[in-house]
């Protein structure tokens, strides 16, 4: 076992040891309080609640909430209204009255309660957008070098896994004998790096058996202006997977790993 795979299962372990559960018996709703933070570092907390024999799952509109008060107000621009669809669609979660919500069963409850985490998460990111110095999100910069290299790709990539668990990638390039699993980090850390080997390698072995081709991940790094810490690029090597440095993208070497065969 390598040093990054004990930090696979501390992660998990982790994400388990932090996550706190509350009952709120005058309503009947399950606070959830996770590990994994909201635009102002706060802990992301997640509601349950049966009704009519399902799960609900809400985010108690928190998340637009926090954008607001950061300075991006969703409803009045059509472009952030498009981009905050287009996350929520991915992964299942429906808006109404400003609350983003999920409905699960107990046999699906996993798989939801991690997608309403995965679009507060991404729908968090839009706060970069109240910075007028900022073009537009790391994916956004990513997509745009796919397209410089004349690449056909399929975006916000939707595959299950070996345990079951859908998980999304950022792009999928499929070539004759190999497939391309890309994330876009802006940052990469000791969540998010883990989160990314297991979803890959979980992917992997079902994908592998499905179409017969090898399937390879692939981080995009954002490290202008940011230092990557040799120990997070060591890790996706002695996982097999690739990396690309953003300040170093248009390499040959790197640009060879976009067009495998």
């Amino acid at each position: 076992m390598t040093w990054i795979d004990r930090l696979i299962d501390d992660y998990y372990r982790f994400l388990r040891q932090k996550t706190v559960i509350t009952e709120l018996p005058s309503s009947g709703w399950i606070e959830i309080s996770t590990p994994f933070t909201d635009v102002f570092n706060d802990t992301i907390e997640i509601y349950a609640k049966k009704s009519n024999g399902k799960i609900i799952l809400s985010d108690d509109g928190q998340t637009l909430k926090n954008l607001e008060l950061s300075g991006v107000e969703i409803s009045r621009s059509q472009n952030r209204k498009e981009m905050l669809e287009r996350i929520l669609l991915n992964y299942g979660v429906r808006l109404e009255d400003k609350e983003l919500l999920a409905e699960a069963t107990e046999s699906t409850f996993p798989q939801k309660k991690l997608n309403l985490l995965a679009a507060i998460s991404e729908a968090n990111d839009l706060y970069v957008l109240a910075k007028h110095t900022v073009a537009g999100l790391f994916r956004e910069d990513v997509k745009a070098y796919l397209d410089e290299q004349g690449l056909v790709y399929t975006p916000y990539f939707l595959s299950k896994g070996s345990t079951g668990l859908e998980f999304t990638f950022d792009f999928q390039i499929a070539y004759r004998q190999t497939e391309l699993l890309i994330k876009a980090f802006n940052t990469i850390n000791k969540l998010n790096l883990p989160h990314f080997l297991f979803t890959w390698d979980d992917v992997k072995q079902v994908r592998e058996k499905q179409t017969e081709k090898k399937v390879i991940g692939l981080a995009v790094i954002n490290n202008e202006d940011r230092e990557v810490k040799d120990e997070y690029l060591e890790a996706l090597q002695n996982k097999g997977a690739e990396f690309i440095l953003w300040t170093e993208r248009n390499r040959p070497e790197n640009i060879k790993k976009l067009k495998a065969a």
